[in-house]
């Protein structure tokens, strides 16, 4: 200390500098003050927030469905406010949304996602998600805690101006079981099921109230096929694109969309110039919002078990019902739900969640149709196509190019389909000629025909050669190698064989090289199934058929009059998939 003195005190003394001094201390002093009252402040805040027991903060991140958002956020905001406390620590409480699809397939690998969708506390809209998840990521760490924040049954919503309350009483009746773009008054609308758990709800229905009303299993898959290929004419990628296309319904083509009575409730909140008005089934499957935990830490799962305790609370299930949502009695906020919308206190008897297998296989069927084809179509011309179909005035080639046309209005613009004919000898030495090259429907040839047209044309144009035989052998193996050569994973390759007889070409191939050609080529990674059509009395053996079918996993149909070959080529395409991934020959 007496070092520090005498340093100042070396300096020189005068009026000046005394001046200069005192107003040095002065100066001092008042930073000294300064300093002091930080400290006294300092003190007392930490005084104040210490004596609630609180040490750091514990951040606990919640990511919830986005409609859920809103009533979670308010009770977050109150609980913050609460200043609750694990290990001496204050748990705040972040909320944000994050698509149910996002975060599950981030854990499982199965899928594309987007944003972060890492989090503690996971909120989805059903427990079909963190069911998948445990289904496929056996090595997540996800724990069902068997809470469910709301509820919100799954129901058909048409735009009021043309709904009609008697129209549908079963989902039977929903249903588009029709021929795509045939017979259907209405377009039935759909979020695409992979992304969206209500899209997916929507399928489930479809699914069993059809397997409960059909007769057999070929009717089943016949009805389901069809009723898949429309909801894919009317799908969209996300809930607001489903939303905007229901607003914008026509009198022409009513759209019918199902979906949460929830999501009814923020539809007509969002598009009040175009409300929509609730259905009601006796039974359907609900959104259950299970209140999911992601971590094992201990500190993390007493936080998530403290506000889980908010969110049930008693008294902050207001915010929810405000919200459109039922409470887990399905009480409702009729002031919300309101009946002039169709919405009924009255709740449909619920339906189990789909088990993980049903999920697969329903995502396995939507995702197969999904897929653009890519048909490669082989018409016989054999001279035994000349023959009369009885009563119709037409010839068996006649009736099978219609029929074949008519099947075109299957396929989206984007699929890929080719033509061929065979008989034999039709092209310097070979049995089969392509008509028309594989390529998109909606691309343009040179001359700005599409192709589509195009295959209508030569369909149309078909012509039987009177001397002709079947070489049906070597077509299927040419064709084979040529759609082997050509092959599109991001698609569904599928050869298609119309014909009205057995194989007929003496000293040619027989079936068993044709098999052993086709095990040659073919591969589980790179399928290629066979479906044959074989129509006429001349059909007498569809066992080779079916054998070709088996190798491939593809299928074969026979009936007498090809005038069915329409409602075949939809049960053709049924993709009646077994445990192994083929599909059984039909007839």
């Amino acid at each position: 200390m007496g070092r520090h003195r005498g340093k100042y005190a070396e300096e020189p003394s005068g009026g000046r500098r005394g001046r200069r001094g005192r107003g040095g201390a002065i100066a001092t002093l008042a930073g000294a003050l300064v300093i002091v009252l930080a400290i006294v402040v300092a003190g007392v805040y930490i005084l104040i927030d210490r004596s609630d027991g609180c040490g750091s903060q514990l951040d606990l991140d919640v990511a919830v469905a986005p409609e859920m958002t809103p009533p979670v956020q308010t009770v977050a905001d109150e609980f913050n406010a609460e200043e609750h406390t694990v290990d001496g620590d204050c748990v705040r409480v972040d909320v944000r949304q994050a698509d149910p699809a996002d975060v599950a397939y981030s854990m499982t690998g199965a899928g594309a996602t987007m944003g972060d969708t890492e989090s503690h506390v996971w909120i989805p809209d059903s427990s079909v998600w963190p069911r998948q998840v445990q289904n496929e990521a056996g090595d997540a760490i996800i724990t069902e805690t068997g809470t469910s924040l709301a509820r919100t049954p799954l129901v058909p919503a048409e735009l009021a101006e043309f709904a009609d309350d008697s129209q549908e009483s079963t989902w039977e009746d929903v249903a588009p079981t029709g021929t795509p773009g045939e017979g259907q008054d209405r377009t039935v609308r759909v979020v695409d099921p992979v992304r969206s758990s209500t899209g997916l709800g929507t399928l489930y229905l479809l699914h069993g109230t059809l397997q409960e009303s059909s007769s057999d299993a070929d009717t089943f898959n016949t009805q389901m096929t069809a009723a898949l290929q429309s909801l894919h004419q009317g799908a969209s990628a996300d809930e607001e694109a489903a939303f905007l296309a229901l607003s914008g319904g026509s009198e022409e083509s009513p759209p019918l969309m199902v979906m949460s009575e929830q999501a009814v409730w923020r539809y007509n909140n969002l598009h009040s110039e175009a409300p929509a008005r609730a259905g009601y089934m006796d039974s359907t499957y609900y959104l259950d919002y299970p209140y999911v935990v992601r971590s094992e830490e201990s500190a993390i799962t007493r936080a998530a078990e403290e506000f889980r305790n908010a969110v049930r609370a008693e008294e902050n299930q207001e915010y929810f019902l405000k919200e459109g949502f039922r409470d887990t009695d399905d009480d409702m906020d009729p002031e919300v739900l309101a009946a002039d919308a169709g919405f009924r206190e009255e709740v449909p008897e619920e339906l189990p969640v789909p088990s993980g297998g049903t999920v697969e296989e329903l995502t396995r069927s939507w995702n197969q149709l999904k897929m653009d084809s890519r048909v490669l179509t082989i018409v016989d011309v054999s001279g035994s196509m000349l023959a009369e179909v009885p009563g119709t005035g037409m010839s068996r080639i006649q009736v099978t190019g219609a029929a074949a046309d008519d099947g075109l209005d299957m396929f989206t613009p984007s699929s890929e389909l080719g033509l061929w004919e065979f008989s034999t000898d039709v092209n310097d030495g070979l049995h089969h000629q392509e008509l028309a090259p594989v390529r998109e429907l909606q691309a343009s040839g040179e001359d700005g025909t599409d192709h589509r047209e195009v295959m209508a044309q030569e369909l149309e144009s078909l012509q039987p050669r009177p001397d002709g035989d079947t070489a049906m052998y070597e077509t299927y193996l040419a064709a084979y190698e040529e759609m082997s050569r050509t092959y599109r994973p991001d698609r569904t390759n599928v050869i298609l064989m119309l014909t009205d007889g057995d194989n007929d070409h003496p000293g040619g191939m027989e079936l068993q090289e044709l098999l052993d050609g086709i095990d040659e080529l073919s591969s589980p990674s790179r399928p290629i199934p066979i479906i044959t059509i074989a129509f006429g009395p001349d059909v007498q053996h569809l066992e080779p058929l079916q054998e070709i079918a088996a190798a491939t996993g593809g299928a074969a149909y026979m009936t007498e009059d090809p005038r069915d070959i329409g409602e075949i080529f939809v049960q053709a395409f049924s993709l009646r998939i077994d445990d192994d991934g083929g599909e059984d020959g039909g007839s």
